[in-house]
């Protein structure tokens, strides 16, 4: 239990004992009669001023919740231990929990369950880490297309490429569970307190492999290059999975397949799995010079070495719609992100320094069922297929449509690019990036990238570059469960993670993963016993 005291600004540079000591001050705290620890710290360069943003967390031997009721202030609150308590069933297992997917809510649901000894056996459509890194090593340098290892498919699932942010808006204590094992596992130790904490794709990759050890190391087991192929329900419950050629029999299974397993969608469908179409979004990579960014940001402090590299978080909303930034990559590179044949598909970042050039970001605009009604829950499957193969068509290749935003801006085509230098590794091709998207994205881009542009200097900048297009930014299906997370169709089958459109990210998606292994472990006892 502890006080936290929050909204204490102090300049950049200053060290955060002075966060500590201003926390003091204010409830009237005597350093010998508490500990204090810097709990949470963002950057806040908004209004010209430049500041760092500290919640300080304050250990006092006496009752803290009453002390916080007398001090009657806004900026302290009682914060209680919101330990979840880990759940452990009577039933017995007649056969090990099947977890389908290794991408964050898979990998966080099967190191869960293997923690407490339930040996959980994995199933992964694509390869171990290394082997990923191969295959798109291979593809970037001009080289086929692996459809089933990839930067969706494989071990870590697409958060592996990504820049490793693990910001989210949920709340829910199990966060603390998710930063803790990563920096237990190889994570830099600060992601705890950091309001906006990163690991970077070259720090995360590691951290993946050691968490799959340790699966491993306590009973479970790690299929690779094995994919879901159906399901058996009977009854409305859940007997085996098909996958790899063979029927594996079990009771309880998480399917964490990730937003782009389209296969796998049609497949569960056709087995009788229950699923609706869901609103995403789609849009174009926006690159600028990070040193740019830097400037407008951080102004005469640009650079310094106590600052990060500047990001952002922009939103607009018009005409029933929304369009904003999403996966900002500071210093980092537009990416490949292709899982079928004959498809322009693109995505963002950045290692752990953050030091590339360019800075990049999606901006996307929302498309919403009734943009893609076709009569079955996957009418946005169609829409991105649609938009994935018109920008294979524009370039004749897996080059990716690139524009300059001035030209953009004034309806033409680009030739060349300017200042900004293009990232994406497989090449571009100057022209329209946004041609392949509906209209009403193309109009929704073109209408914000000004309103943008006031709110940060040279963001609609005539050099600013464009490359599109982005089409993943989450899953267009849900697989609908119930509040007891067995899916609609039958009980044993737990949809988890942005597959099955109940996460939007890293954090979101593991905590998901842990919640679908509780489910499991509240109603049954470990295997290994």
């Amino acid at each position: 239990m502890s006080l936290l005291v929050s909204n204490i600004r102090l300049p950049f540079d200053r060290p955060e004992e002075e966060a500590m000591a201003e926390a003091r001050r204010l409830t009237g705290l005597r350093s010998e009669e508490i500990q204090a620890a810097v709990y949470r710290v963002s950057v806040d360069a908004r209004r010209g001023h430049i500041a760092r943003v500290y919640t300080v967390r304050l250990d006092a031997p006496w009752d803290e919740k009453a002390f916080a009721e007398t001090l009657q202030m806004p900026f302290v609150r009682y914060k209680p231990d919101e330990k979840p308590t880990v759940p452990r069933g009577s039933k017995r297992l007649e056969h090990r929990p099947v977890v389908i997917g290794l991408g964050p809510a898979g990998l966080f649901a099967a190191y869960t369950l293997a923690k407490y000894g339930y040996a959980p056996l994995v199933l992964e459509r694509g390869g171990a880490l290394e082997e990923r890194d191969r295959a798109v090593d291979t593809f970037w340098s001009g080289g086929a297309l692996d459809t089933n290892c990839n930067i969706q498919f494989g071990e870590g699932g697409a958060g592996a490429y990504s820049d490793g942010k693990l910001t989210t808006r949920i709340g829910d204590p199990l966060c603390d569970t998710v930063l803790q094992t990563l920096a237990a596992h190889g994570a830099p130790s600060d992601i705890v307190k950091k309001a906006k904490p990163h690991v970077g794709t070259d720090i995360l990759k590691n951290v993946v492999r050691t968490m799959r050890c340790a699966i491993i190391q306590n009973g479970g087991e790690v299929r690779f290059r094995t994919a879901l192929t159906g399901v058996t329900l009977q009854n409305g419950v859940l007997r085996a999975v098909q996958a790899g050629g063979d029927a594996v029999p079990c009771e309880r299974a998480v399917a964490a397949i990730g937003h782009s397993a389209r296969d796998t969608f049609a497949v569960l469908h056709q087995n009788g799995v229950y699923f609706e179409p869901k609103a995403f979004s789609v849009g174009v990579r926006i690159e600028h010079l990070q040193s740019e960014l830097d400037r407008a940001l951080y102004g005469k402090y640009a650079g310094h070495p106590l600052l990060p590299p500047a990001e952002y978080n922009l939103s607009r909303r018009a005409g029933g719609r929304a369009c904003y930034s999403f996966c900002m990559c500071p210093g980092g590179v537009v990416v490949a992100a292709q899982s079928e044949e004959n498809t322009v598909v693109t995505n963002g970042m950045s290692y752990h320094a953050r030091n590339g050039k360019n800075a990049n970001a999606a901006l996307a605009v929302s498309a919403d069922p009734v943009d893609f009604a076709d009569g079955t829950p996957f009418g946005g499957v169609a829409l991105q297929r649609q938009i994935e193969r018109a920008a294979y068509a524009q370039t004749g290749s897996y080059r990716a449509p690139c524009q300059r935003v001035g030209d953009f801006l004034a309806g033409r085509a680009s030739v060349r690019a300017g200042e900004v230098r293009p990232s994406y590794p497989v090449g571009v091709q100057y022209g329209e990036a946004a041609a392949s998207l509906p209209a009403f994205a193309q109009a929704m881009l073109r209408d914000s990238l000004p309103y943008f542009g006031r709110k940060i200097r040279g963001f609609d900048a005539a050099d600013a570059l464009l490359t599109g297009p982005e089409t993943r930014t989450s899953s267009p299906v849900r697989m609908t469960r119930g509040d007891d997370l067995f899916s609609l169709s039958g009980a044993g089958l737990i949809p988890c993670g942005e597959g099955a459109g109940y996460a939007g990210g890293i954090m979101s998606a593991a905590v998901d993963g842990i919640r679908a292994a509780y489910r499991i472990m509240e109603e049954y006892a470990p295997v290994l016993e």
